[in-house]
């Protein structure tokens, strides 16, 4: 490891003890911040309410840290959106955000359009398929951007156990993310769950990043970020334990290799030679296998401040 990401490791990893909600209620009083969670979610009906009311009884109810709670839907079949809306969020639809833009299919494409209809000065993205969840995994990540001027983007670190076994999960990450930041960006070796869905970023810095629209946009902000303001601007916060939905192994093989273009996107700027997926499945009377092709993800929206409807509202 390079002595610098030695160095930045001492200065820029915390835990969620190291500020207390009321220190963190009072800088951000102090500094007149303002602050959004968005809760990107697609048939999440089990644990979005629950994920919800934490926070917006924990921190905005018992204590005013977070200004404003958003449940961005992507096109759920069950009831996500009611769930949500019973708990306490506002929730918007993917499809009537930005609507002159029709919308792709992805994780990316939602956070990207949620920068257009938050307004806070920190914007905190959750994953709405957590376990188990502790508004600290909010504050936690929150904080730093509080407390620290020159630190721009927060991801939280956690153990990520695979049913009973500890540290196990965050297999796309083990496999595919850490040996292409250890290899590419070794400044970034230091983040301990690089393609994790919770993270905190001041809004300054979001609406000049392009945004992978798939699975890969967490490691495409987080290498651009690096690019844009520095190691030193980066931070990771400790919040614990994170549980959530395991995805079969086809369905990683498919999150890798879209993880794999975002990265040969920023190594070359140009288009993967084949932007597909071929795997394989039993075939249904179980003789031989049968392929199945994909299509890898290899649209990027480009930075919010480069379209006209944020422009505008900015403006107003």
């Amino acid at each position: 490891m390079l002595q610098e990401v030695e160095r930045w490791l001492d200065l820029r990893s915390w835990s969620t003890a190291d500020r207390p909600l009321d220190r963190l209620v009072a800088a951000k009083a102090r500094r007149g911040l303002t602050v959004s969670v968005v809760l990107p979610a697609l048939d999440e009906e089990e644990t979005v309410g629950d994920i919800v009311a934490a926070i917006r009884h924990e921190l905005m109810e018992a204590a005013p840290l977070v200004d404003e709670l958003v449940v961005v839907d992507s096109g759920s079949k069950d009831r996500t959106a009611q769930m949500a809306t019973a708990a306490g969020a506002r929730v918007v639809h993917r499809d009537a955000v930005l609507p002159r833009i029709p919308a792709l299919p992805g994780k990316g494409e939602v956070l990207w359009r949620s920068l257009i209809v938050t307004h806070g000065d920190i914007v905190c993205f959750i994953d709405s398929d957590l376990k188990d969840f502790s508004a600290s995994f909010v504050s936690g990540i929150v904080g730093p951007l509080l407390t620290e001027p020159d630190v721009h983007f927060v991801k939280a670190m956690y153990d990520r156990p695979l049913g009973e076994a500890t540290g196990q999960g965050g297999r796309v990450t083990e496999l595919v993310a850490r040996p292409l930041l250890n290899l590419h960006w070794p400044q970034l070796a230091g983040f301990v769950q690089p393609l994790g869905g919770e993270y905190a970023v001041r809004r300054s810095l979001l609406e000049r990043l392009p945004f992978p629209v798939g699975y890969g946009v967490e490691l495409g902000l987080l290498v651009d970020s690096l690019h844009t303001v520095g190691l030193d601007a980066l931070a990771q916060v400790d919040v614990g334990v994170r549980k959530h939905r395991h995805q079969d192994g086809q369905a990683l093989g498919r999150m890798a290799a879209t993880i794999y273009r975002t990265a040969h996107l920023r190594l070359s700027r140009g288009p993967l030679v084949r932007p597909a997926l071929t795997q394989f499945e039993r075939s249904e009377d179980g003789i031989g296998f049968v392929p199945r092709t994909h299509a890898v993800d290899t649209e990027e929206r480009p930075p919010m401040c480069e379209i006209d409807e944020y422009a505008a509202r900015r403006a107003a």
